[in-house]
């Protein structure tokens, strides 16, 4: 689960940081510095270039991240464009799907970037088929069948052999993984994990509730706004 497993992935980081101290800068910018910003913008046709920034780092099968995503979605729609939100998948090592399932999402998201958030909801209403005991006894081939065959079902059939043929692009799987490291180089430590305008939110002890995300929110529009009356009248 992701708020209860942050310790584990401590080693992790740790190992992350070893990584970028001892490895020559050049290597680092070459491994780590994707063409293309990691992540998958919400609503791109809503977004106001000056919005408040959100950035949630999700791991398709970690039920504390589905549990996140509705009010998370609520708040968004209530801002109404003032707030942006960037998803970065984030797959968490002891979730033993969790890789395959946000190569997926990057996956539909070249084919038809319209679809992606459909798919990721569609991960998280029904994560239990992804489940490690569901899955304990089932070769890795088999699991990647069936994440093809549940993808297709969900953003359309005709995307069937695109989708099966996504999970044999090396690219795809380098995005999935880049995913992954530029998480831990902004220090995530678990699922979910929130940035407002760049600064990291302190992990919450439950769901971040629409209530959370109102306090949190509230005051920066009202600031934002109050910038942009005074730009107006100048």
């Amino acid at each position: 689960m992701g708020r209860r497993g942050y310790r584990a992935l401590h080693s992790l980081l740790l190992s992350v940081v070893l990584f970028f101290v001892f490895v020559p800068d050049p290597i680092v910018r070459a491994v780590l510095i994707p063409a293309k910003f990691d992540g998958f913008v919400y609503n791109t046709t809503g977004t106001n270039p000056d919005s408040i920034v959100i950035e949630a780092f999700f791991d398709p099968v970690c039920p504390d991240s589905r549990d996140d995503w509705l009010p998370l979605k609520r708040v968004l729609a209530y801002y109404a464009g003032r707030v942006s939100l960037i998803v970065h998948p984030f797959p968490l090592p002891y979730h033993d799907n969790a890789f395959a399932t946000s190569r997926a999402l990057h996956i539909v998201n070249k084919l038809n970037s319209s679809a992606t958030y459909q798919l990721l909801e569609m991960f998280f209403k029904h994560q239990a088929m992804f489940y490690n005991q569901k899955t304990i006894n089932m070769s890795r081939a088999s699991i990647v069948d069936s994440i093809v065959k549940f993808v297709s079902n969900s953003v359309g059939e005709s995307l069937f052999s695109a989708v099966k043929s996504g999970f044999s692009d090396r690219k795809t799987d380098m995005a999935t993984r880049i995913s992954f490291k530029y998480g831990c180089s902004r220090g995530v430590l678990g699922t979910p994990f929130y940035f407002v305008n760049g600064f990291p939110l302190p992990v919450p002890d439950s769901v971040m509730d629409y209530s959370k995300w109102r306090s949190i929110l509230d005051p920066l529009v009202s600031e934002s706004t109050k910038r942009e009356n005074l730009h107006f009248f100048l």
